[in-house]
C-alpha cells in the first residue's frame, strides 16, 4: 500500500524543516496503524504524535509491557482497549464470545502482571501495544 504524511503548515519558509520531519513522523504513523492510512495529517495525530517522536530505546522500552503476549492476545487487548474497555463491541469486532474476550483479557493480566482495571496500568499497556507497532 501506499501512504503519505502531511506536516503541519508553517509562516516562515526557515521553519519548512519542522514540517517535514513531522510529515516524516506522520508517515510512519500511516504506515502502521490502518486508522491514519493512507494520508496522515500531523494536526490529527493525537497521542501518536508523542509516540512517533520517540526513538527506537524508548519505543522498545514501552513495547517490553506487552512482549509476553503471542499476536492474537496483542490484537484482543489492544481492540478492547481502543474500544474504551467495552467488552460487548471489543467481543463482536473480534468476531469471539464474550467470555472468551474476558479469558484472553484475563491471560494479559497474568502474563504482564497489570491489572487492565487500573487507569495506569492499562496505560502502560495501551501505549506498549501501540509501540510495539512502531518498534
Amino acid at each position: 500500500g501506499t501512504a503519505a504524511g502531511i506536516g503541519a503548515a508553517r509562516a516562515d519558509p526557515a521553519d519548512a524543516w519542522l514540517s517535514w520531519r513531522e510529515a516524516r513522523q506522520a508517515l510512519r504513523v500511516a504506515e502502521n496503524f490502518p486508522r491514519h492510512a493512507p494520508v496522515a495529517r500531523w494536526e490529527e495525530l493525537g497521542a501518536y504524535r508523542l509516540l512517533a517522536r520517540l526513538g527506537v530505546g524508548d519505543l522498545r522500552e514501552l513495547a517490553e509491557a506487552v512482549a509476553p503476549f503471542d499476536p492474537e492476545l496483542a490484537r484482543t487487548v489492544e481492540v478492547y482497549l481502543d474500544l474504551g474497555g467495552h467488552a460487548q463491541k471489543a467481543a463482536a469486532e473480534l468476531g469471539i464470545h464474550r467470555q472468551t474476550l474476558y479469558y484472553r483479557l484475563g491471560k494479559a493480566e497474568r502474563l504482564t502482571g497489570r491489572d487492565l482495571s487500573d487507569g495506569d496500568d492499562r496505560l502502560t499497556v495501551h501505549l506498549g501495544l501501540k509501540a510495539s507497532h512502531l518498534r
